[in-house]
């Protein structure tokens, strides 16, 4: 079995699912006492947060280099930035390691090609939806078409995000808000939606939009297990 290195703590919450559904993943694979080899980072993503806001994407792109680094040296051999926000800066991770970086949008695209979908609305921080860096992506390697919530819909998504997700607080009326911004998406055309920010998951169900849902954090994780356990 390799070894998962986890760049994790933006945000914690998400962390935790991620470490739960590789070992879920690995024990239903390889047995009910098998549990994944995993090594995590786990930032205090309080001062991650500032950094984003204030737009110093250097020095975050310094932490999570120095963040992969001691992943690979303390023995991983695959990699997973437990973030789409955070991605932003993979190619750089990917350039300072001599270990794979599984990109969380690539395994998601494969999924929403070999589901029939070429039209998706994506969900996700400000960064995320309105910077190049992950849809540009999608577009440009996978062939997929993006679209994202309006301005005001942005900002929603956004603020629950960070106001409430990262700090575990779900609640009904913010379901809500996100079923809207979904069926608006899909009055548009999408005929999927991508669950683009790894917190996503803790608001919003199958049964909220009309159209599927792409979860990233349980697809990246499941890519991880593809990876490093073998039957």
């Amino acid at each position: 079995m390799k070894t998962i290195g986890l760049i994790g703590g933006m945000s914690w919450e998400s962390s935790a699912e991620y470490y739960r559904i590789i070992n879920q993943g690995v024990r239903d694979r390889l047995g009910p006492t098998a549990s994944a080899q995993i090594l995590m980072w786990s930032f205090n993503f309080a001062e991650i947060e500032e950094l984003q806001h204030r737009g110093d994407w250097e020095a975050l792109t310094a932490r999570m280099v120095d963040a992969a680094l001691l992943l690979e040296g303390g023995g991983a051999d695959v990699l997973l930035i437990c973030t789409n926000t955070m991605h932003r800066m993979a190619e750089e991770v990917q350039r300072a390691v001599n270990i794979p970086l599984i990109h969380i949008a690539d395994p998601t695209a494969e999924r929403i090609k070999a589901a029939g979908f070429t039209r998706v609305g994506l969900l996700g921080t400000a960064f995320t939806m309105e910077q190049d860096f992950y849809k540009g992506r999608l577009m440009a390697q996978h062939g997929l078409d993006v679209l994202i919530p309006g301005e005001e819909d942005r900002a929603t998504v956004h603020r629950i995000i960070y106001e409430e997700l990262v700090a575990g607080i779900v609640t009904e009326a913010s379901r809500e808000a996100y079923r809207q911004v979904m069926a608006r998406l899909v009055e548009r055309g999408a005929q999927a939606l991508i669950l683009g920010c790894t917190e996503i998951m803790l608001l919003v169900k199958p049964e909220d939009s009309t159209v599927p849902q792409f979860d990233t954090t349980a697809i990246h994780a499941q890519a991880a297990i593809d990876q490093s356990a073998s039957v």
